[in-house]
């Protein structure tokens, strides 16, 4: 009796040792989370994530570096591309990584770090997402007003623009994360957690103005520049002598908006394909709020940023000439920042 009281407990204490083996934190054995144990955090999908993350970092940091370096590409729709390039950047930077880290290991950073990660999540996003919206805004007004688009749509104009939205997007993050600022890991259940809860109001808050209306001006916007593209097209048919003025000055560079805004619904296309399974599952948990959380999504989600610079690197020659003379550190050279790009 002895023997087996002896092997009873030396099983209990090989099983309380397996469970400490098993938490985030051992000293606090009654509050720790467990370590978590994802089917993808080894092997060729955590790799994948990983090369993704490596890519989003490189393509946009050459989209910021060409922007920024070749005088020519200092223009206002460029600087919006250089505001949306700076955002995804930063997603492959610190928002991907961090996602990878929250969901294959216990998060031993702290809640004040969760908090910030969960603001970045916020501002970084939604400030892509109102980039898009003025790049949208900026086709528009090239395509439908091609006389009056230089005065309205100066450089200065549009640093101002770009500014005003990472501003106004920084002040909504602050609001959508006020209580977690003022209590600290509400949200976790455990010790070694990272939760990122969307109750009802800022769950459908968040739907509305980062995909509802997003979407809905986009729409119309687009609607918008295709009557007037049609209705130039008769009038041309129709009169082609009395139009041959008011057309003169924006014939020149027509080719090159159009291509533009078909380059923007290619972008369009694609944060709708990147989204809405992502908004569709923030529905679903804003109605059932104990759904398991679903990483893919994320990550679904963050691809976008990915594929935006591809997008450029497949329309836009400029890009594809600027990245040349990155690679081959021509852009160290004197003078360099004058090179021709364009043609």
């Amino acid at each position: 009796s002895t023997a087996l009281a002896d092997q009873r407990s030396c099983g209990r204490v090989e099983m309380e040792n397996k469970e400490r083996g098993e938490l985030c934190f051992p000293q606090h054995l009654n509050t720790s989370c467990r370590k978590p144990r994802p089917a993808w955090s080894e092997g060729v999908v955590l790799n994948v994530t990983l090369f993704i993350s490596l890519l989003t970092v490189v393509l946009n940091l050459l989209i910021i570096i060409s922007v920024s370096h070749f005088r020519q590409l200092h223009t206002p729709t460029n600087v919006f591309i250089l505001s949306l390039a700076v955002s995804d950047f930063l997603v492959g930077l610190l928002l991907m990584p961090l996602e990878i880290f929250r969901n294959t290991t216990c998060w031993f950073l702290g809640d004040v770090a969760c908090v910030l990660y969960s603001y970045l999540i916020t501002h970084v996003v939604s400030a892509s997402v109102g980039n898009i919206i003025i790049i949208s805004a900026d086709r528009y007004v090239a395509i439908c007003d091609p006389l009056h688009y230089p005065t309205r749509i100066t450089l200065a104009r549009a640093k101002c623009c770009v500014g005003l939205c990472w501003l106004l997007y920084g002040t909504y993050s602050v609001f959508y994360l006020k209580d977690e600022l003022v209590h600290l890991g509400r949200a976790n259940s455990c010790v070694g957690q990272c939760a990122i809860v969307v109750n009802a109001v800022t769950g459908t808050v968040d739907l509305i103005l980062n995909f509802i209306f997003p979407v809905t001006v986009i729409v119309v916007l687009y609607v918008r520049v295709f009557v007037v593209a049609v209705s130039q097209a008769r009038a041309m048919r129709s009169n082609a002598t009395a139009v041959t003025m008011r057309l003169s000055v924006g014939l020149k560079s027509k080719k090159s908006e159009l291509k533009a805004a078909r380059t923007l619904g290619v972008v369009v296309f694609v944060y709708l394909m990147c989204y809405c399974p992502f908004y569709g599952y923030v529905l679903v948990i804003v109605n059932l709020p104990n759904t398991p959380s679903v990483p893919f999504l994320f990550f679904l989600f963050y691809f976008n940023s990915c594929m935006n610079p591809m997008i450029y690197a497949l329309f836009y020659s400029w890009f594809r000439k600027a990245i040349k003379l990155i690679v081959t550190l021509q852009i160290l050279q004197p003078g360099s920042c004058q090179a021709n790009v364009l043609q």
